[in-house]
C-alpha cells in the first residue's frame, strides 16, 4: 500500500513538475528521480506529448474585450489598501533585524524571495560590498534564471547548433535579435536558446556547453548604471560581464572561472555574424 501511494504521489508531482508548479528544492528532487526511474521518465514523456498536442490542436481562446479593465477596476481599491511589501524590502527586514509589524503578512512568494536573499547576504557578503545594487540585482536574476534552466526538462527555448537557426528564432519575440556565433571549434558548441526577463523586459540569453557544463549568456540593455564593478563568484556560480555596442552581456556557469573568462574573450573576439 505504501509503494503504491508512493508511486502515486511521484506521478502527481512529475504533473506538477511539467507545468512549472513545484518549488526549486522539490523540482529538483522530482527531477532526479525521473533520471533514474525509467517508469516516471515515461510519464513525463507522455505528458509532454499530450501537452503539445493540446497545443498544436486546440485553439487559444482570447480574452474578452475590456476583462483587464473591468478586473482592475473591481481589484484597485484593495489593492491600494492591502498592498504587500516587496520582496525587496522582506529581504532587508529579515536581513537586518527581523519582519516589522508592516511585513507581518507577507505573501508565500514575497517570504520565499526574501529568505533566499538573506542567505545571500549571509554568504555573500563581500558582493555585496564591492558590487553596485544595480548590478547584483541583475546578476541575481540572472543567475535565478540560470538555475531554472538547468531544473527544466529542456534548459533552451530552440534547440540547435546552429546559428543560423537560432538567431532568427527570436524575430518578432523580442525586440532586438542578439549576437550569435560558433564557438564549437573552441570547445564551446551552441545548444539554443530561450529568452528570460530582466525586470519587464523580455531578453535573450543564448545557451552553450564546456564539457559537461553549461553557460548562459544573456545580451541585456546597456545602462550606465551597470558599470560599476561586477561580482565575480554568487553562491558557486561564476559572473563574467561586459559591455559592447551598446549591449550588457552576462556570462554565468559553474564552470571554472578561468574557462568562463575564455568564453567571454572567445565570443568578444569572433567576427560579427552574417
Amino acid at each position: 500500500m505504501t509503494g503504491s501511494t508512493t508511486d502515486d504521489n511521484s506521478v502527481l508531482l512529475v504533473h506538477a513538475y511539467l507545468d512549472g508548479e513545484l518549488d526549486p528544492a522539490n523540482a529538483l528532487g522530482i527531477a532526479q528521480q525521473m533520471s533514474t526511474e525509467p517508469g516516471l521518465a515515461a510519464e513525463s514523456e507522455r505528458v509532454k506529448a499530450l501537452q503539445r498536442a493540446i497545443r498544436e490542436r486546440l485553439p487559444r481562446e482570447e480574452t474578452p474585450p475590456g476583462l483587464h479593465a473591468r478586473i482592475e477596476a473591481s481589484v484597485g481599491g484593495t489593492r491600494r489598501q492591502h498592498a504587500r511589501p516587496s520582496w525587496r524590502a522582506l529581504a532587508a527586514s529579515i536581513a537586518f533585524g527581523g519582519l516589522t509589524p508592516q511585513h507581518a503578512n507577507p505573501s508565500w512568494r514575497a517570504l520565499a524571495a526574501s529568505i533566499a536573499l538573506t542567505a545571500m547576504v549571509a554568504s555573500s557578503s563581500t558582493w555585496f560590498v564591492v558590487g553596485s545594487q544595480p548590478a547584483i540585482a541583475t546578476a541575481d536574476l540572472l543567475i535565478s534564471d540560470h538555475i531554472r534552466a538547468l531544473m527544466a526538462p529542456e534548459p533552451v527555448d530552440v534547440v540547435s547548433s546552429d546559428r543560423h537557426t537560432v538567431k532568427p528564432w527570436f524575430n518578432g519575440r523580442i525586440p532586438n535579435s542578439p549576437r550569435v556565433v560558433d564557438l564549437a571549434k573552441d570547445n564551446f558548441p551552441l545548444i539554443g536558446g530561450r529568452i528570460d526577463v530582466v525586470g519587464r523586459t523580455p531578453v535573450p540569453t543564448l545557451v552553450y556547453r564546456h564539457a559537461k557544463h553549461m553557460i548562459s549568456l544573456t545580451e541585456v540593455p546597456a545602462e550606465s548604471h551597470i558599470l560599476d564593478r561586477t561580482p565575480r563568484t554568487v553562491n558557486g556560480y561564476n559572473v563574467v560581464h561586459w559591455i559592447e555596442n551598446g549591449v550588457s552581456y552576462w556570462a554565468i556557469s559553474d564552470v571554472a572561472l578561468k574557462d568562463l573568462e575564455d568564453f567571454a574573450r572567445l565570443f568578444r573576439a569572433s567576427p560579427t555574424e552574417l
